[in-house]
C-alpha cells in the first residue's frame, strides 16, 4: 500500500485550503493510498520560496526521511508558481523516489506519462533561465558599450596609490599595507 502526503495551499488568510483536502482524501481513499500526514500552507503566495512556506519546508523535511512514497497535491499552482521552482521541487523528492500526483492536471509522475510531462517542464524550465541568462547579457554588453563600468566601484584614487606606494617605499610589507590602508593584497600588488 502505498504511504502518501497531502500538501493544500491558499494565497490568503480569506481563502481555506478545505475543498482541496476534501477531494485529496478522496482520491487517496479510492487509489487505497494510507495519507500519512497533511501539510496545509495558509495566507502564503506560491511565488515564495521554501523558507518561508513552513508546511512546504516540513514535507521536505519528511521527504527525506522517507515518511512517505507519494505527494498528492490539488493543482501544479498550489506547488508553486515558477516553472523553474516546480522542477526543482520534483528534481529534489524524484531524487529520494518520492511520486507526485496533480489531481487537477491528472498528472502523476509514478507514471511513464506523467515522467515524461515533468521532463518537458524541465526542458522548458531550462530554456527559460537559457533566455534570462541571454537577456541578462546583451543588457550588460549594452551597457559596456555605453562606458558603463560592470562591478562593484573600486574604492582606488590617487590618495589610496600614493599611500601604497608611500608605504611600500618605507619598507612596510604587502600584507601591512593592505591591513593599514583597507584594501586587498591583490589591489596593493596592482599598485606597486
Amino acid at each position: 500500500m502505498k504511504r502518501v502526503a497531502i500538501y493544500a495551499r491558499v494565497s490568503t488568510d480569506k481563502q481555506t485550503c478545505e475543498n482541496q483536502l476534501i477531494e485529496l482524501r478522496a482520491v487517496a481513499e479510492r487509489c487505497g493510498y494510507t495519507i500519512v500526514t497533511e501539510f496545509v500552507d495558509t495566507g502564503i503566495s506560491g511565488a515564495k520560496g521554501r523558507a518561508d512556506r513552513p508546511a512546504l519546508d516540513a514535507m521536505l523535511k519528511a521527504a527525506t526521511q522517507r515518511r512517505f512514497d507519494m505527494v498528492l497535491v490539488w493543482s501544479i499552482d498550489r506547488l508553486g508558481r515558477s516553472l523553474q521552482n516546480l522542477v526543482e521541487l520534483l528534481n529534489e523528492l524524484q531524487s529520494m523516489r518520492i511520486d507526485l500526483m496533480f489531481l487537477q492536471q491528472g498528472m502523476d509522475t509514478s507514471t511513464s506519462s506523467g515522467r515524461m510531462m515533468f521532463s518537458i517542464f524541465g526542458a522548458l524550465a531550462e530554456f527559460e533561465r537559457n533566455l534570462i541568462r541571454e537577456r541578462v547579457i546583451a543588457g550588460q554588453n549594452r551597457a559596456k558599450a555605453k562606458g558603463v563600468k560592470m562591478g562593484r566601484p573600486s574604492k582606488m584614487n590617487d590618495g589610496l596609490k600614493s599611500a601604497i606606494q608611500l608605504l611600500r617605499q618605507k619598507g612596510m610589507g604587502i600584507k601591512q599595507i593592505a591591513r593599514e590602508v583597507g584594501v586587498g593584497i591583490g589591489t596593493v600588488y596592482s599598485v606597486i
